[in-house]
């Protein structure tokens, strides 16, 4: 098993990634690429307190890191931007369509629901769980600067970095960076390793290719959005529930279970040892509006709300 423990690991050549044990709920990891003066960071944490920690350790190792140039973020999620205001003059590059995401949900939502949750009854206690450890207040969201679509390519140094957009998937504007000459990517939330995805926007295909696109490339080292580094069969295995469960549900839909009844119905013994499993509410909700068609979204909280009693359970 490969190491996991919080902090920076080398992954060789002016390369490292950023982990954060054990992975689940807004435990993200991040990235940076370095050649001479010149960096690239690969997403922000989920509050200053935990980018600030990471930057300073960044900077104790890289000199190149002392400033950064350039900050990509690989979707909306807050646990991957909600610290970009500390890479101070920094350009801020995303898909166009992380960039439009980003600015629906910011920081300020988390806070209130914090201050709310004591008088939400089981979803508060659920989330107070889950989020009571970042520090939301205070943050000012600071969006991309630049945008693609489809991809597009930086140069750090003499590096080449590719950003391919993959989303929508786990949210609508997902990327993966590449790294050709080091044989790496850092594949944002596309991965989850020892841990269940979480399907907010889908179609679940995209994230299927997705997959099939990491595997097909050239790498030795992948950085997963969650969990520890992981090979090509960190990303099999999690192909391989995403199938799994695009199945099961389906069976279900065809059998007309609500998707509440089917996400309690479907097993999940062969991913027992993953965690977060109540995010099979989320992922079957998404899969039976892909069945149906209907792009209306499932409402937030009454998702955390179902995941609160499944949880429980």
């Amino acid at each position: 098993m490969k190491l996991y423990r919080k902090g920076l690991h080398d992954l060789g050549n002016g390369l490292w990634a950023y982990l954060q044990p054990d992975g689940g709920w807004g435990w993200s990891n991040a990235g940076l690429v370095v050649d001479g003066d010149q960096s690239l960071l690969i997403d922000t944490l989920f509050d200053l307190e935990l980018t600030a920690e990471m930057l300073e350790a960044m900077r104790r190792v890289a000199a190149g890191a002392s400033s950064i140039d350039t900050l990509v973020n690989t979707h909306a999620n807050g646990d991957h931007t909600f610290g970009n205001e500390l890479v101070e003059g920094a350009r801020i590059v995303a898909s166009q369509a992380c960039a439009e995401e980003m600015v629906e949900a910011g920081p300020e939502r988390l806070a209130e629901l914090q201050r709310r949750a004591p008088e939400m009854g089981e979803v508060g206690d659920y989330l107070l769980r889950i989020f009571g450890a970042f520090g939301f207040e205070g943050i000012r969201l600071t969006p991309p600067t630049e945008t693609f679509n489809k991809e597009t390519s930086l140069q750090v140094g003499d590096k080449e970095v590719r950003l391919i957009e993959v989303g929508p998937a786990h949210t609508r504007g997902d990327i993966l960076v590449h790294v050709p000459g080091d044989r790496a990517v850092f594949t944002g939330d596309i991965l989850f390793v020892e841990g269940h995805p979480i399907i907010w926007a889908g179609p679940v295909g995209n994230w299927l290719r997705a997959c099939d696109r990491i595997v097909e490339m050239d790498v030795d080292s992948i950085v997963p959005g969650h969990g520890p580094l992981t090979d090509k069969n960190g990303v099999m295995a999690l192909r391989g529930y995403l199938e799994y469960i695009s199945q099961e549900a389906r069976k279900r839909y065809d059998a007309g279970l609500s998707a509440s009844e089917a996400a309690n119905d479907i097993a999940l013994d062969d991913y027992s040892s993953w965690g977060d499993a109540e995010r099979i509410v989320v992922n079957v909700h998404s899969l039976y509006r892909e069945f149906s068609g209907d792009v209306t979204p499932t409402d937030t909280v009454t998702l955390f709300a179902e995941m609160a009693k499944l949880a429980r359970r």
